[in-house]
């Protein structure tokens, strides 16, 4: 059977969860199927056990506005249609290939399957990124969950934003398939050069945040919470790039002003590879997920995998990775709306991350013992090969075809 996968993202043009998703699941679907892999960007080498085909915008459109920034995703995806006859069934991921797996499901006549990593309508702050192009964006995702054959949500709790947002959703196309992690790329790594390199004490407490500049991910808000940390803990954000410039400034402002009240502040705004990123995580006493919007929240996988205790915002899947007070601690949240996802009392909430990250620092027997719960939770719940097991019963469905082993290529 031959399968596209369709992503945005796609080695070694990586930024967010949906594409180190798309990464690790097409290792496993390079197993199972006769794979292609249809991706933005530059053109990449292929592996042996899959085809990789990438594609840029249409000239016209190149250019530095924001407002065209979805047009150009359009263009991408007119392109990338085209290029999936003889497909037997199209798997697209985020919105940004939605579009073009409605059209490969109309002009080639093949299933579309569509894994859900976000939603528009849940995130109104990328009006701020797109301009008026968010309303494209939403229109995009829009025409392919409501058309797509079957859907696949990353948690229980993003199943339900999906038939809030999208009332036409047939609830019994959608299927709950948590995302996974290598176990064998994320382990603890007790050195700890890289933490010299960045002039991290390992014999202090260190809180970590790693991800994006972005109002989803609730990094302002970790930002307000510092100023109440323990004195001995260390805060290391590996921050960046920022959505906005706007959003850049601010963070960069609460950085500078916590630095002055406080030592131990280190923002490192360079990527960092995987060995870096596994020993900080190893040495972390706790790794915060202050998301604000988490239909999963891949990080604090990640972070369990390196046996760090979590402190994260109880929103969305969150609650289906972190098992609250074995594994680390959820914050409660409460939203301004159904349609707001911001805080409706910030204050409280920055107070509440400070209180659960000071207990764990307090206690570092506890942190430890919460770290090592993670990873075997990890362990027993959030294989790839299962996920990518599930996923092909799936494409079985769709196309007719049966039977318990691998799929002839």
């Amino acid at each position: 059977m031959r399968v596209a996968l369709l992503s945005r993202e796609y080695p070694p043009e990586v930024y967010g969860g949906a594409g180190v998703h798309v990464e690790h699941l097409a290792a496993e679907m390079a197993r199972l199927t006769d794979l292609e892999v249809h991706c933005f960007g530059a053109d990449r080498p292929e592996p042996a056990d899959r085809k990789v085909i990438a594609y840029q915008p249409w000239d016209r459109l190149r250019g530095e506005d924001r407002h065209l920034e979805v047009l150009r995703t359009m263009s991408i995806d007119l392109a990338m249609a085209a290029g999936l006859s003889g497909a037997d069934v199209v798997h697209s991921h985020t919105w940004y290939t939605s579009l073009a797996g409605h059209l490969a499901k109309l002009l080639h006549d093949v299933p579309h399957v569509m894994t859900i990593h976000s939603l528009e309508p849940k995130r109104p702050w990328k009006a701020d990124q797109l301009g008026t192009g968010y309303r494209l964006s939403t229109f995009c995702e829009r025409v392919g969950i409501e058309s797509a054959d079957a859907i696949i949500a990353v948690s229980s709790a993003s199943a339900e934003d999906i038939t809030a947002c999208y009332p036409a959703v047939d609830p019994d196309r959608i299927t709950v398939i948590h995302n996974a992690i290598d176990l064998d790329t994320w382990r603890t790594d007790p050195s700890t050069d890289v933490l010299e390199s960045y002039r991290i004490d390992p014999d202090r407490p260190i809180v970590v945040y790693f991800g994006r500049i972005t109002h989803q991910k609730g990094i302002t808000h970790l930002l307000a919470a510092a100023r109440h940390l323990d004195p001995s803990a260390q805060l290391i954000l590996r921050a960046g790039p920022a959505d906005t410039p706007e959003l850049a400034r601010q963070v960069a402002v609460q950085i500078s002003a916590l630095a002055a009240q406080r030592d131990g502040v280190r923002w490192i705004e360079e990527p960092l590879d995987l060995r870096q990123l596994n020993q900080l995580l190893s040495h972390a006493t706790v790794s915060c997920c202050p998301s604000v919007y988490e239909p999963f929240g891949l990080v604090n996988l990640e972070a369990m995998a390196c046996e760090a205790a979590v402190v994260a915002s109880a929103v969305g899947g969150i609650p289906e990775i972190v098992e609250d007070g074995v594994t680390g601690t959820l914050v409660p949240f409460e939203p301004v709306s159904p349609t707001d996802s911001d805080p409706a009392h910030p204050e409280r909430f920055s107070h509440d991350l400070a209180e659960a990250i000071n207990k764990l620092v307090a206690d570092p027997h506890l942190a430890r013992k919460m770290g090592e719960a993670g990873r075997r939770r990890v362990i027993r719940n959030f294989s790839w090969p299962e996920s990518a097991r599930q996923i092909v019963e799936i494409y079985r469905e769709l196309t007719g075809r049966t039977g318990p082993g691998p799929m002839a290529r």
